[in-house]
């Protein structure tokens, strides 16, 4: 993860929750897949979402993949309760991309599930 922020500057840090559905689904999608693995936001022209072990960084490949929002530091340790949300640090790298968070992770959900549906479907 640390690479792909690597000398970018933050903008803004905030404490923001990811909801528990689309938590799981990233844990389920690290055993059915490759990681680091770049889904493109088809709904957000431009927009790939890079994720690793660790977070998810929304990047422009538009601008050679400088990054936008990034969320990481998940406070899943001791976690028992897999229906609520899990607390993390929302980094802002671009001053309008409070405008783009809802929809990223809205897109992120849908190809992720896509993705995890079709590595079992083939077994992996």
């Amino acid at each position: 993860m640390s690479h792909w922020l690597d000398g970018v500057p933050v903008f803004a840090e905030r404490t923001d929750e990811v909801e528990a559905r689309l938590y799981n689904l990233w844990r389920r999608a690290r055993l059915h897949l490759e990681l680091p693995l770049r889904l493109p936001l088809p709904e957000l022209t431009g927009m790939v979402m890079l994720l690793d072990e660790r977070g998810w960084v929304c990047v422009d490949e538009r601008l050679n993949d400088v990054p936008v929002l990034a969320w990481i530091e998940f406070e899943d340790r001791h976690r028992d309760a897999l229906h609520l949300p899990v607390r993390c640090r929302l980094n802002y790298y671009h001053y309008a991309a409070s405008k783009i968070r809802a929809e990223a992770l809205a897109e992120l959900e849908a190809v992720l599930d896509a993705a995890v549906r079709e590595a079992v479907a083939k077994g992996r």
